[in-house]
C-alpha cells in the first residue's frame, strides 16, 4: 500500500484506526507547510519546530476523538491557534518579569530611601541639639509646622527681624553639619 496515494480524508481514517504509517504520511505531507505557518507567526525556527511537534504530538494523542473535516485547514488553524497561545504566554511572561524587575528595583529604592531618609532625620536631630533652644524652636515652628515669620515673632515676643536672623543661623548650621546629604539634584 503506497500511502502517499491516499486522500486526506483517507488518511484520517486510517490515523483513527491507529495507523502510524498513516500518521507518517500526515507528518511528511504537511510538516514542511505548518512549519512556515508557525515561522512566520513566531519568528524563530526553534520555537516554530516545537509547535509543528506539539501539534503533531496532540494530533496523535487525539486521533480518536478528533473530528477532522478537512486536514488540512484543521493543522493550519491548529498550528495558528498554538503559535497565537505561544506568543500571548511570551507577553505574559514578558511582562511578568518586567513587573518582577519593576517591583525589585522600586523595593530597593524604597529601603535605599528609607535608610537615607533616617540617617539624615537623626542628623538634622544632632545638628539642632547644637543650636541654641529659642532658633531650634523657631526652626521647628517655621519649617515642621510651616508657620509665618510674622506668627512666630507674635507667639515669641520678638521682631520678625529677630525671627529672620534665628532661621539664617540655624540654616547656616544645618548647611555645614548636612554637608555630607547634599546632593547636586
Amino acid at each position: 500500500m503506497k500511502y502517499q496515494d491516499f486522500s486526506d480524508d483517507e488518511l484520517v481514517n486510517f490515523l483513527k484506526s491507529d495507523n502510524e504509517t498513516a500518521f507518517e504520511e500526515i507528518y511528511n505531507r504537511y510538516w514542511y507547510k505548518l512549519f512556515g505557518v508557525a515561522y512566520h507567526e513566531v519568528g524563530t525556527k526553534e520555537e516554530a519546530e516545537e509547535l509543528v511537534h506539539d501539534l503533531f504530538e496532540s494530533l496523535w494523542n487525539r486521533r480518536q476523538v478528533s473530528i477532522i473535516k478537512h486536514l488540512s485547514s484543521y493543522l493550519v488553524v491548529s498550528i495558528k491557534h498554538l503559535s497565537t497561545n505561544y506568543i500571548k504566554s511570551q507577553i505574559t511572561h514578558r511582562k511578568f518579569q518586567e513587573y518582577l524587575i519593576f517591583n525589585q528595583i522600586q523595593q530597593s529604592y524604597s529601603t535605599d530611601e528609607i535608610v537615607h531618609f533616617t540617617d539624615l532625620s537623626k542628623a538634622v536631630e544632632e545638628a539642632m541639639k547644637k543650636l541654641p533652644e529659642k532658633s531650634s524652636e523657631i526652626f521647628k515652628l517655621s519649617r515642621f509646622e510651616n508657620q509665618s515669620v510674622k506668627d512666630i515673632a507674635s507667639k515669641m515676643n520678638l521682631s520678625e527681624k529677630a525671627v529672620e536672623y534665628h532661621l539664617t543661623k540655624t540654616l547656616k548650621v544645618l548647611k555645614e553639619h548636612l554637608r555630607a546629604y547634599h546632593t547636586d539634584n
